[in-house]
């Protein structure tokens, strides 16, 4: 064991930290690294059950600098994450990641992924009078403050690797996936239109990240970007009519319509889809699906992940 190498994840008990925590530990005794799961609640169900399933727990937070150096003492790798949904603000996760990469350099630690996003500002500039500026300067609040936040990790001079993930499937068991209408059929509404949304299941960016620290250097100041499939609006319908077993209509808003919703976040998640639009080439064609897959080989399409959660997509 004392050969082995620390992994230490932030967001451990999350979808992102926890399905590396897991890939780490279902390597058994004759993998790489062993885990150490970063959390502000040890005492947490989650974080008991990565303990009882071998991995070390500690406490720290993305609030508290020391607490961070302390828990990456003796790492050899970190996998940082932030939650811009947890605060909704941009400047909180800026003072996150930045506190992260201070601690990171201050460890010494030897290769970190960070978990990051484009900026869709590229895309759709502030200046674009069809689109809301948020918080003072972003197009997409969540994306954009973690493409700022890249610069942190690359002037602290630590080995890293910008893991650049995408829409997760899980959101369609939140509310987001079919829904019975009026005359009784079920529809399946986003605003894509007729473009590609590269998705992937939550559990696979950790696998992923697992395998960009099992490659060693090789990934060391790169972006990597990730999906585990690219699907219209369209075949996501198809699919959602293959495990439910009856017919799914695909009827796209438009951003405009999202945004005019009134929903929580409405503006940030009508932005994001523009961006999804009107950025698909660049956004779709970044994420090699066979260099995911070199990466983790147990990438999940899509339809192989709702074949596991079809419970959770049906409609009420």
């Amino acid at each position: 064991m004392s050969d082995k190498k620390i992994i230490a994840v932030l967001g451990s008990t999350g979808a992102q930290g926890g399905g590396l925590v897991r890939a780490i530990l279902d390597a058994g005794p004759d993998g790489p690294f062993t885990a150490r799961a970063v959390t502000r609640d040890a005492g947490s169900a989650k974080a008991r059950a990565l303990a009882e399933l071998g991995a070390e727990v500690v406490e720290a937070s993305l609030d508290d600098e020391d607490s961070l150096r302390a828990a990456f003492e003796g790492a050899h790798g970190v996998y940082v994450v932030t939650n811009f949904w947890e605060s909704m603000s941009a400047d909180v996760e800026l003072a996150q990641a930045a506190t992260a990469a201070r601690a990171v350099k201050a460890a010494s630690v030897a290769h970190v992924v960070w978990s990051t996003l484009e900026d869709t500002r590229m895309v759709i500039p502030v200046s674009d009078q069809r689109v809301p500026v948020l918080q003072n300067r972003y197009t997409v609040p969540h994306f954009d403050a973690k493409a700022e936040a890249d610069a942190f990790f690359r002037d602290s001079g630590v080995p890293t690797t910008y893991l650049r993930t995408t829409f997760y499937w899980e959101g369609f068991t939140q509310g987001s996936g079919p829904r019975r209408g009026q005359d009784g059929r079920l529809v399946f509404t986003l605003p894509l239109g007729e473009a590609r949304l590269a998705g992937i299941a939550a559990e696979d960016i950790g696998r992923t990240a697992y395998g960009v620290f099992a490659a060693g250097d090789e990934y060391v100041g790169k972006t990597v970007s990730i999906a585990g499939e690219h699907l219209t609006g369209e075949q996501y319908a198809a699919a959602f009519a293959d495990a439910l077993g009856e017919p799914v209509d695909y009827r796209p808003l438009t951003p405009d319509q999202l945004r005019s919703l009134g929903l929580p976040a409405g503006d940030e998640l009508g932005n994001m889809f523009q961006f999804y639009v009107e950025g698909e080439h660049d956004f779709v064609g970044a994420r090699d699906l066979d260099l995911v897959r070199t990466l983790n080989p147990r990438l999940q399409t899509f339809r192989t992940w709702l074949a596991e959660h079809v419970e959770a997509v049906k409609p009420a």
